[in-house]
């Protein structure tokens, strides 16, 4: 289940990469740097969008599977087989 309020405090406006890869792992798009502008729940309240831009973002189910690793949100749409992953990028 996604936890709205943890993504705000560690990923909100913040420069992180994000990818939407299948299950399976075939599908691999590349990472892109990106940063997040805000985070909502879509009106008929199923999926969580997440801001890049005005207008750009995408949905994730909010009973979609999540883990957390380091600086890694990884979650699991089992029902649309894709995983959608955002990594943080730090600053040296």
């Amino acid at each position: 289940m996604i936890n709205r309020d943890f993504l705000q405090q560690h990923y909100l406006f913040k420069t992180v990469e994000v990818a939407i890869q299948d299950i399976e792992g075939e599908e691999r798009a590349p990472f892109v740097q990106k940063e997040i502008k805000r985070i909502g729940v879509c009106p008929d309240q199923t999926h969580l969008r997440i801001y890049f831009e005005h207008q750009n973002f995408f949905a994730i189910p909010l009973n979609a599977e999540v883990i957390i690793e380091s600086d890694n949100w990884t979650a699991t749409d089992r029902l649309g087989n894709l995983k959608y992953i955002i990594r943080r990028v730090r600053v040296s």
